[in-house]
């Protein structure tokens, strides 16, 4: 005698989608290129990478010149210029962080120490935009 599991079939007469109620991933995606915040779509798919069509087409080009050259595809490539400009932002970013350690340590008020945060954070998402 052998043994034989039971066997349930059910029958699902709709299709349902199980993903539903489960948020996708709600950080703020930015273009592959310019580095534009790109807007959140309900669509289903593969999300956005770029925000336009020149975008797309100059990373298309960055791609084929890095393959051409022998460079690793993830190298950042800065002209002296560039670097003197990112290095500039960073030290902007870091002397306003510390004014704001500056006046909390002094004791300021509230909204003097919420407008210099604020100002931090426009400083730090003007740095996220590396290009």
């Amino acid at each position: 005698m052998s043994f034989r599991w039971p066997v349930r079939v059910w029958h699902v007469s709709e299709t349902v989608d199980l993903l539903a109620g489960i948020p996708r991933n709600t950080a703020p995606l930015h273009c592959g290129w310019c580095g534009r915040r790109l807007e959140q779509t309900t669509a289903k798919g593969r999300r956005r990478r770029y925000c336009g069509q020149s975008c797309r087409q100059r990373a298309y080009e960055r791609r084929t010149a890095l393959q051409r050259s022998g460079l690793p595809e993830d190298a950042v490539v800065l002209s002296d210029a560039e670097l003197a400009a990112l290095q500039d932002r960073l030290f902007q970013l870091r002397c306003a962080a510390e004014d704001v350690a500056t006046a909390a340590d002094d004791g300021a008020a509230a909204d003097e120490l919420r407008r210099m945060a604020l100002e931090l954070a426009s400083s730090a998402r003007e740095l996220e935009r590396l290009r």
